[in-house]
């Protein structure tokens, strides 16, 4: 994948989420981080974005900041999607911000048999109201242009049959696939997953519930080009 002037982005003291990258305003939560934690100072340079892939860069003045690059558009990445089961403390969390900084384009909080972390009612509004917070914070930091969506909680029993389960001594053929699901601390329950699903593997050691979310997310975003090239070896980018 091509970004335009990339480098420049990635000098940039932050980028920012806003509504409007003609004519940037950083919201007062943004504007304090930028001046308060960044201590950012007159004339230095910052990168905001809609969410949807269109970004400019800008420079700090003393009202706010000002746009001094056209509005360009990056190329949108690949559908993809992590089903991740909710982890103990803050493992679910490190998961959620590494998915995102590796290049998935939804998580989806998965509630199976053996999932410790239940959520509904007021837990589940903390969760994706963290989640949701997360995936901002960690895109900003990894220059993404294109909102992270995290959905809402879904059973096993609804997941799309699309999506490819990770189960130890599975297969590792990763080919085609553009979502998959990964379990919690305890494994999945027999028969928790009907015998047609696509099943595919992580590799020969056993993984805490946090690093295979991070390495199916690697995984998943690698093969389906994300990153200029699938596991095949073929250029995309």
């Amino acid at each position: 994948m091509t970004y335009l002037e990339w480098p420049r982005r990635v000098a940039a003291i932050g980028q920012f989420r806003v509504d409007n990258v003609e004519l940037p305003v950083l919201d007062t939560a943004s504007a304090h981080h930028l001046r308060k934690v960044l201590r950012a100072r007159h004339g230095e340079e910052i990168v905001v974005t809609n969410g949807n892939g269109s970004w400019a860069f800008c420079t700090v003045d003393d009202a706010g900041v000002t746009r001094v690059s056209d509005v360009h558009l990056d190329p949108e990445l690949p559908a993809t999607a992590l089903y991740l089961c909710p982890l103990k403390g803050d493992h679910g969390d490190w998961a959620v911000v590494k998915a995102t900084e590796v290049g998935v384009r939804r998580i989806v909080p998965l509630m199976s048999q053996r999932g410790v972390v239940k959520v509904k009612g007021e837990s589940r509004e903390k969760v994706l109201a963290r989640w949701r917070r997360l995936v901002t914070e960690a895109a900003g930091q990894c220059r993404r242009t294109y909102d992270v969506i995290v959905e809402d909680p879904i059973a096993v029993a609804n997941v799309p049959d699309d999506v490819a389960v990770c189960d130890l001594g599975a297969s590792g053929d990763w080919r085609g696939l553009s979502s998959v699901a990964v379990g919690p601390e305890g494994g999945w329950a027999p028969d928790e997953w009907d015998t047609a699903r696509r099943r595919v593997g992580l590799g020969p050691t056993v993984l805490r519930a946090e690093t295979a979310g991070v390495l199916g997310a690697a995984l998943l975003a690698f093969q389906a080009g994300g990153w200029g090239f699938t596991l095949n070896g073929v250029g995309n980018g």
